[in-house]
């Protein structure tokens, strides 16, 4: 019964290419690039070789960067859950920050006061297929845009997340019924419409598995830590006794820390093997030269900088991702240029010749790209629940903890790694002061009204449990 439905299935996807192009495209029309998405899971800015680090495996993905063009400041803007996977993915698809829609929580919740959900637009399915794109969607199901998804041609999910995770083979199920998916359009008519085909992995979140081919590229005891590795974090963030923050003990040890390191690379080493032969079928079917990739992730992730382990947080380990385009029209290079997450949507319609989305807060970052100006946004605020909110600039980076009334400082430029707070130096008190303010007004243009300082905080301090 099955088989039957899977056929069944595979023939209507044909049929629809095949109606489409009879009757969508016109012959003489330029043919639009096609657009593959892969989206990792949890996956830091620092963790792809040819992007600087000394240790990971990413030959795939080294080769997207080797010919295309990378984002080096790319931010989520923060979220709503602990499980920041779930308003990353909503703001991400469709362009606005998760603070216009308050009243979902979670984001797949229908709206009680009328409102519009992230699904009814605007959002990129929706632009992408107004554009004349057939899109598809496959991927993890649970923390993730599930209405924006509905709005896909093809919708699929994977048949069970945990055990995709533990399977050893990270990104294999998605990119095998990808594979299925664009040989059968092969097959259809060379004048079909254009697909915009979204991955969304469930990978490097853990649990991390990875075959033993995968693992056997790393010497654990060679692995180093993050330069800003702590046992504990020095006072009390508001989650740090979350889920993700017990999957080690307390204080962090270098042994636990490499144990850590080595799984999640070899997780990315694995998912980049798949990714290799996604890549190695559109070459195989003459199409890698007219699509347009893009890869990056939800947010990143801590495992061990600043003695956090989780994304719950604002510092950069846990809020940039990597982000790279490559494919026609893409020069190679690179930008340290502020953007965001749900810039995304905006830029890949700017890309493609989309109507360009309205009233939403993302916006296009193509001129980034080609050559126009080497600014996106001048500034970004961040946000995590109600304990944490951040601002910074070209340089400087401000993060604000309310409920322990605590603020840090850090200056980018010479301290990247966000190791040196000033916000107790004298020298700095005016910036203290002035960026506290900018991010006070950054709350009130994104509509988030969380104070900054509340009338009784919680004591900072924190001790770790001895039994976690």
């Amino acid at each position: 019964m099955v088989q039957t439905v899977t056929r069944i299935a595979r023939c209507v996807v044909v049929g629809v290419f095949f109606v489409l192009a009879s009757t969508g495209i016109a012959a003489d029309a330029p043919r639009k690039p096609n657009v593959l998405f892969l989206f990792a899971d949890d996956m830091r800015a620092d963790s792809i070789a040819a992007l600087g680090n000394p240790v990971v495996k990413t030959p795939h993905l080294d080769t997207l960067v080797s010919r295309g063009f990378t984002f080096r400041n790319a931010y989520c803007l923060g979220g709503n859950s602990a499980a920041v996977c779930t308003p990353s993915r909503n703001m991400m698809l469709s362009g606005s920050a998760y603070f216009r829609w308050k009243d979902f929580v979670p984001f797949n919740a229908r709206s009680q006061k009328g409102l519009l959900s992230p699904g009814d637009g605007p959002n990129l399915p929706l632009s992408m297929k107004a554009a004349g794109y057939f899109t598809y969607h496959h991927g993890k199901k649970g923390n993730t845009a599930t209405l924006i998804q509905e709005r896909f041609d093809v919708n699929k999910y994977l048949v069970n997340d945990e055990t995709e995770r533990k399977s050893g083979e990270p990104g294999r199920e998605i990119v095998d019924d990808a594979i299925q998916f664009l040989r059968q359009r092969s097959l259809a008519t060379e004048s079909s419409a254009p697909f915009l085909m979204y991955l969304a992995f469930g990978n490097p979140h853990d649990p991390r598995v990875a075959d033993a081919r995968y693992l056997g590229q790393y010497q654990p005891d060679k692995i180093p830590l993050p330069k800003n590795w702590l046992p504990v974090h020095p006072f009390d963030n508001g989650n740090m006794e979350i889920r993700d923050e017990k999957l080690l003990p307390w204080p962090r040890t270098e042994a636990d820390l490499k144990q850590t390191h080595h799984e999640y690379y070899a997780t990315i080493t694995g998912m980049d093997f798949h990714i290799g032969r996604l890549l190695d079928t559109l070459t195989q079917l003459g199409e890698l030269d007219r699509t347009l990739i893009v890869f990056s992730a939800d947010q990143g992730i801590a495992i061990g900088s600043h003695g956090l382990l989780g994304k719950q947080s604002l510092y950069d380990a846990a809020m940039k991702s990597p982000l790279v385009f490559a494919g026609p029209g893409i020069p190679h290079g690179e930008s340290s240029a502020l953007v965001y997450l749900l810039d995304i949507y905006p830029t890949l319609c700017d890309l493609v010749g989309a109507q360009l989305p309205m009233g939403i807060d993302g916006q296009s970052f193509k001129p980034v790209m080609n050559g126009r100006t080497t600014v996106a946004r001048s500034e970004l605020f961040l946000s995590y629940l109600d304990l944490q909110r951040a601002f910074r600039d070209e340089r400087w980076k401000l993060i604000r903890y309310p409920q322990v009334n605590v603020t840090q400082l850090f200056d980018l430029q010479t301290d990247p790694d966000e190791m040196r707070d000033l916000s107790s130096d004298p020298a700095h008190a005016d910036r203290t002061s002035r960026m506290l303010s900018a991010l006070s007004s950054a709350q009130k243009h994104y509509g988030d009204d969380q104070p900054l300082t509340i009338p009784n905080p919680k004591p900072a301090t924190w001790t770790p449990p001895s039994d976690p």
